[in-house]
């Protein structure tokens, strides 16, 4: 019944009504391809002169076939392939398309189309000039580029010399004499897309894999493709970083947890740290209360040195501890950042991550350390108590 009631449809629309939509279609299918337009297509069919597309549209697109030609000559991609291609025109209902203005054949007048299209080009950096770099262009055409547009940020002339790169136009005068091209803007342009492609699916908790591009006191500024965060040196390790460029180099590659997001401000954060396993999960069967272990000064504070037992898993050694109850001004007039001491485990909280320690072969039990940072130690007493508690223990002695 439906098929009659669309028939009945079709044959109460005129011919002019009837033509108008087809015309309407056509129409819309050719709107939706803009000059520059980058779009992939499959091969039909190659030939000495031509290759045919499937482009998606009413009728074919074609191709020089010289473009798809390897250095030796020889076609380096066949019938049912998948390709990346440019749209130039629309001319005689042929849909005219190229990979990459400047391959090869191309001169003065593709590199005008590129220009006017936005088409990218293919160049070849060959020296430093004043202000920038000379480019090749295929074909002898020269081109400058400016030193601010040949990445995202600066780099090295070795770097560079001799590297083939995409570059768009700028400028285009003087019939191709006076060429300006720019690498950045197509960075610019894929940092984009893979900054709102991550809008949609980066997370906090997701594993990212990023390079380092920065390094500083504070951190290190990694890059992840379309966005650029910080990972502080608290994120870096378990243990305690002093020294960033001991442990990271710009260009390095890492696995990063993500976890801060800030899309108004512009601000992310990563852990390097929280894809390393946590030393405290084997602190209970590796540590006990009582046992002597070696460590090492990693930290010295008014109230106390830390001491690393191993990475990621520090004591605190109490300045009560120290002096064999002879007053210390500070743990400074006794130990330096990395001495070797052997110490006692008074306490281990796994809850807090914390252990309190003692020097091995103290000649008294000791109470039990804070670890309040507060310089006139903190859970230590009055200094009245501290002066009675130490000429009790003078007492002690003399009786001894």
């Amino acid at each position: 019944m439906n098929d009659d009631i669309n028939n009945d449809e079709a044959m109460g629309m005129d011919d002019e009504d009837f033509a108008a939509m087809f015309e309407a279609s056509l129409a819309g299918v050719g709107q939706e391809l803009q000059a520059g337009m980058k779009i992939t297509a499959t091969i039909l069919q190659t030939g000495s002169e031509w290759t045919f597309l499937d482009v998606g549209q009413k009728g074919e697109g074609v191709l020089a076939t010289a473009e798809l030609l390897d250095a030796e000559g020889q076609l380096a991609a066949a019938v049912g392939d998948r390709i990346s291609v440019y749209f130039i025109s629309r001319k005689d209902g042929e849909l005219r398309f190229t990979t990459k203005i400047g391959g090869s054949g191309s001169g003065t007048e593709q590199l005008q189309q590129a220009y006017q299209g936005g088409i990218p080009v293919d160049g070849r950096i060959d020296k430093e000039i004043k202000g920038g770099y000379e480019v090749a262009l295929p074909g002898n055409v020269r081109a400058f580029c400016p030193f601010s547009q040949v990445g995202l940020r600066p780099l090295d002339a070795g770097e560079l010399i001799g590297r083939a790169l995409s570059f768009r136009i700028t400028q285009f005068g003087e019939r191709g004499r006076n060429i300006v091209v720019s690498h950045r803007m197509l960075l610019d342009e894929e940092r984009k897309e893979q900054r709102e492609s991550l809008r949609q699916t980066l997370k906090e908790g997701q594993m990212v894999t990023g390079t380092v591009t920065n390094l500083r006191d504070f951190g290190a500024f990694v890059d992840i493709g379309g966005i650029e965060g910080l990972l502080p040196i608290s994120e870096i390790s378990y243990g305690r970083v002093a020294d960033i460029n001991t442990v990271l180099e710009v260009g390095r590659q890492l696995d990063l947890i993500v976890k801060k997001i800030d899309w108004a401000e512009n601000r992310f954060s990563f852990s390097l740290r929280d894809t390393l396993a946590d030393p405290w999960l084997k602190v209970g069967s590796s540590y006990q209360v009582g046992g002597k272990y070696s460590g090492t000064v990693s930290r010295l504070a008014q109230f106390g040195a830390f001491v690393t037992l191993e990475e990621g898993i520090d004591g605190l050694l109490h300045i009560s501890k120290m002096g064999d109850g002879q007053r210390i001004r500070h743990p400074q007039d006794l130990f330096r950042v990395g001495q070797q001491l052997k110490v006692v485990i008074e306490k281990i909280d796994e809850s807090e991550k914390r252990i309190s320690l003692a020097l091995a072969g103290a000649a008294d039990e000791v109470t039990e350390t804070s670890y309040s940072e507060d310089s006139t130690g903190a859970g230590m007493g009055t200094l009245g108590e501290l002066l009675r508690a130490g000429q009790q223990k003078k007492a002690r002695r003399q009786r001894k």
